[in-house]
């Protein structure tokens, strides 16, 4: 705290790292710290306090170590969360709708480019394809509907599945 109250009366961060043995930028990422610290303090919050049995907390925390949740906090967090109906995704189901998102927009690009042949040929008068019954035609459409089919439905239940905290009764 001493690095905070002297870099906040105007004491130079090449001087505190200096002083204080350590680099300058390890420096600005203590101060950067303390800001964000400080701004995570501004959010209201409330500390609620529950008394449960000694079997009914052994169960909380195999249900917890099941799913992969470090702290009761956490785990508490998450169930009041999802009672709610807010879905607020992990880091590894973040990265996969990540993976999703740019996938689609890949598949975006190539409908909208598939969009613009088709409206050149239009406008030139030719047909895309042969005729529309032709073995390339009924391949393409198919493969298009697989492909969409498996881009809605995927990530829908996997976002379900992960949606749900399973709870011993």
């Amino acid at each position: 705290m001493e690095i905070v109250r002297e870099a906040a009366e105007g004491v130079s961060t090449s001087e505190l790292a200096e002083r204080f043995g350590v680099s300058s930028r390890a420096i600005q990422y203590t101060l950067k710290a303390d800001a964000e610290r400080q701004t995570d303090a501004a959010i209201p919050v409330s500390a609620v306090s529950v008394k449960v049995t000694a079997a009914e907390l052994a169960a909380l925390d195999e249900v917890l170590a099941k799913a992969g949740i470090e702290s009761r906090a956490e785990g508490l967090r998450r169930l009041i969360q999802a009672a709610g109906g807010v879905f607020v995704p992990d880091a590894q189901m973040a990265a996969e709708m990540a993976r999703y998102r740019a996938s689609l927009h890949e598949v975006g690009n190539g409908v909208a480019q598939i969009a613009k042949q088709m409206t050149r040929a239009n406008l030139q008068g030719q047909a895309l394809y042969a005729r529309r019954g032709s073995k390339t035609a009924r391949f393409h459409e198919s493969g298009v509907d697989r492909l969409m089919r498996s881009i809605v439905a995927t990530p829908t239940l996997k976002w379900r599945a992960m949606a749900r905290m399973d709870c011993p009764s």
